[in-house]
């Protein structure tokens, strides 16, 4: 193989923390190393591709055509190594007492089907041979970094807000939207609202969640974790929308009004397309078994589901 045709971790850690910082001495900075040799190591990069990945002029620096391309296959790249050992180490029990037990990391967004959680890791528990499951409780669409870097082994999605693209998945629970509004707020006595009205409340600006790092444009407060969240809404600062089962966690200074016209939310139980672990697949099978009667169907219904395995045991 050419070595111009192979990239080093390190490598890729340079270039893509340029290309999402679009300044050297904030990628610098962020490295933790000087300018000047992140700069070399970029120009070494570009003379070894044969390509530009990056346009410098005074105004900053800009990606080409190449730096997208690098930039996005950069990412998955980085994440794959970064999962591989991370799932590596679980597999071998890595920091567990005795170091010889599997551990399943599931990735959950809170206070999103709390009760369908709950009754998944109670069967799953009682199960023959079960293995430890630790719950990482995550943001908005912050399930899908996790999965791909390795930080998870499995999670609950929920479509439309998350992207099953390159997993596997078993849909589990169909629930409508609420509005979660300051309970002594006029707009919480309506019995429901459309999404035009839950997006426009005077003094309600929506909630706004990080994705990859970056906040999303717009009026509302920038949101860090759940229980941010909960006390601005009861403060009468913002106002957010969630699947019906977020009703779980709301306080008394809640109230939720459901959006007639949002779409379902389709919670997905889901995992790397190439996992062969026998305690994941017991896993998936477990959530598939414990969500069954939200998806029975009428005898000879011909969109019945097919019998779930979950991934192929390794």
């Amino acid at each position: 193989m050419d070595a111009t045709d192979t990239l080093e971790t390190r490598e890729l850690r340079y270039f893509l923390a340029v290309a999402e910082e679009l300044h050297f001495g904030r990628a610098a900075e962020r490295l933790g190393m000087a300018q000047p040799p992140l700069s070399r190591a970029i120009q070494q990069l570009e003379r070894r591709l044969g390509v530009s990945l990056l346009e410098r002029n005074r105004r900053g620096v800009a990606l080409t055509g190449a730096g997208e391309v690098l930039l996005h296959e950069g990412r998955a790249a980085l994440d794959a190594a970064t999962a591989a050992a991370r799932r590596t180490r679980r597999a071998g029990g890595a920091g567990t007492p005795g170091g010889a037990r599997e551990r399943l990391v599931l990735a959950v967004k809170a206070a999103a089907s709390h009760e369908l959680l709950q009754k998944i890791l109670a069967a799953y528990a009682a199960e023959p041979g079960a293995t430890e499951i630790e719950v990482l409780p995550s943001g908005t669409c912050e399930q899908e970094d996790m999965l791909r870097d390795g930080r998870a082994d499995a999670a609950l999605m929920h479509k439309p807000f998350n992207s099953l693209a390159g997993f596997d998945s078993e849909e589990l629970l169909t629930e409508g939207q609420i509005a979660i509004l300051p309970a002594g707020h006029p707009i919480a006595a309506r019995p429901t609202l459309s999404l035009a009205e839950a997006g426009d409340i005077p003094g309600l600006p929506p909630a706004r969640w990080p994705r990859r790092g970056t906040y999303p444009p717009g009026p509302g407060p920038e949101i860090r974790d759940q229980t941010q969240l909960a006390q601005l809404i009861a403060l009468g600062r913002t106002m957010a929308l969630f699947p019906e089962s977020a009703r779980a966690w709301l306080w008394a200074e809640h109230a939720a009004v459901p959006v007639v016209d949002a779409p379902p939310v389709v919670t997905h139980i889901a995992w790397p397309a190439h996992s062969r672990s026998l305690a994941l697949a017991g896993l998936v099978r477990t959530a598939v078994r414990v969500a069954a009667p939200a998806h029975r169907r009428p005898p000879g219904d011909a969109t019945a589901r097919p019998a779930v395995t979950g991934p192929a045991p390794r």
